[in-house]
């Protein structure tokens, strides 16, 4: 037993430092953009470029670990991650900060995939295998909480190159660990590689999103803009019948065809896309127009994370209890008003609306995240609930990246002369967006859940998908 609560923390470790990474950057965009001489663009990119490799190779690399060895690709991403971090740190200009940030996140793709599919191998009872992933979920929703505090606290006191730094000597000893304690294992049929399918895969997301961010300074017109819309277009032409003719496809259609499991990929994508478009916009206001410094922005962003840490158990717990669709609702509603509150209200003008505001977008968060994994995977055959894991959770990796594309294009295009004046005003747009997502959560919640039930026991498998919905951002 001991032994396997070793594996569990070394996996944890892994997620914690892979998630925190996703949120404590936040803090530190306006020092990079100040010492680095970054536009708005620069900024979308550094966070985008980790976000969308991401996103890209989850699912490649779980499969690499069922084939290869999972400990090996788990050591191998611990350390590719590891050094990207430390070349991040080091790195003398945004276009080479923004390529070692691809080489994070071609590190953390190997993190959290794997590292789940050896949480699965190591604790074979059901019931301590769910408290396994309920440890492993908490972990993480902590570390993409705390992530601006974090992320204040060393801007402030060590410069925005401590916050990769950080992840210097966790990586290491994580990496030492995970060759002493987690046992190798690999699967027995594991699935066949697809580079066709993960190639259209990553022009997709990545000239879509290259576009969005481009258009404010370019214009649709620009040949390079207008070739990666076309280029996004013919990826996911050539993607859909190519994939349905695979014996063993990257991305499995058929998933789609349950509208439970649309419509939660669908509000993974949403929430996610708040998630990330939320922290990219407010993290700007609170320093480049408020003046305030570090560590007080990541103070001000503390409502939000604190409602998304209480309330992520009590989503759990109301999804075991009433099924998805209650905190759905109460997740989509939460996300609506604290979009109104910022679009029509002004919050981010008088703190007496603010702070409600980061709240209802943290209570949001918070519980969407455990009844959408569920929504997805309770109505799912059990052969196919990985492979609906791992696209719901690619679908938050891609739903954060669109929501950083998105807004910060909605803002870009607002402010006058690439100054921050007039931000409240040229950012309204941006908070109808995220009105808009929390509207969606709450009619594809009504559409495609079915009403909730006072209490049934679950099924072995309506539990194992419970579990997994403490799986976040992987």
């Amino acid at each position: 037993m001991r032994r396997r609560r070793l594996v569990l923390a070394v996996c944890c470790t892994s997620v914690f430092i892979g998630n925190l990474n996703n949120t404590v950057l936040n803090v530190a965009l306006p020092a990079m953009q100040r010492d680095l001489h970054s536009s708005l663009s620069g900024l979308q990119w550094t966070t985008d470029a980790y976000l969308i490799v991401l996103a890209a190779l989850l699912m490649l690399a779980g499969s690499a670990g069922d084939r290869l060895g999972r400990r090996r690709v788990f050591q191998t991403g611990l350390a590719v991650f590891t050094l990207g971090s430390l070349l991040c740190g080091l790195a003398p200009g945004l276009g080479w900060l923004t390529a070692f940030r691809v080489l994070q996140a071609i590190g953390a793709s190997m993190l959290n995939p794997v590292a789940m599919s050896i949480i699965t191998n190591v604790f074979t009872e059901p019931r301590d295998r769910a408290r396994a992933i309920g440890v492993w979920g908490a972990v993480m929703g902590v570390a993409m909480a705390a992530g601006p505090l974090v992320g204040g606290v060393l801007v402030q006191t060590a410069g925005w190159r401590s916050i990769f730094w950080l992840n210097l000597p966790i990586g290491l000893a994580a990496l030492v660990c995970a060759a002493r304690f987690v046992p190798e294992s690999r699967a027995a049929a594991p699935r066949r590689m697809d580079p066709i399918g993960q190639l259209l895969v990553i022009i997709l997301m990545a000239t879509l999103t290259y576009a969005i961010i481009e258009v404010p300074a370019t214009g649709w017109s620009a040949p390079a803009t207008l070739g990666c819309a076309v280029a996004a277009g013919a990826a996911l032409i050539a993607l859909i019948p190519y994939e349905r003719r695979r014996p063993e496809p990257l991305v499995d259609l058929r998933v789609f065809r349950s509208a439970a499991f649309s419509g939660a990929s669908a509000m993974a994508v949403c929430s996610f896309f708040v998630l990330g478009g939320f922290l990219f916009l407010n993290t700007l206001y609170l320093q480049n127009v408020r003046g305030l410094s570090a560590l007080a922005a990541g103070a001000y962003l503390l409502p939000m994370a604190g409602m998304n840490i209480l309330t992520s158990p009590i989503s759990g717990r109301l999804t075991a209890a009433y099924g998805p669709r209650l905190p759905l609702l109460l997740a989509g509603a939460a996300t609506t008003g604290g979009g109104l509150l910022l679009a029509a209200a002004d919050a981010e003008t008088r703190n007496v609306l603010l702070f409600p505001a980061y709240c209802l977008i943290g209570i949001g968060v918070g519980l969407a995240n455990t009844p959408v994994t569920n929504a997805a995977m309770a109505g799912m055959p059990q052969e196919q609930a990985g492979v609906a894991a791992a696209v719901v959770s690619t679908c938050r990796q891609f739903g954060q990246a669109l929501g950083v594309a998105v807004l910060g294009a909605v803002l870009a295009a607002g402010l006058h002369h690439g100054t921050y004046a007039g931000f409240v005003a040229a950012a309204r747009p941006a908070f109808w967006l995220v009105t808009a997502c929390g509207a969606a959560i709450l009619v594809l919640t009504l559409l495609t859940t079915t009403r909730p039930v006072d209490r049934v026991a679950a099924s072995p498998r309506q539990q194992a998908a419970y579990a997994a919905g403490t799986e976040t951002g992987s």
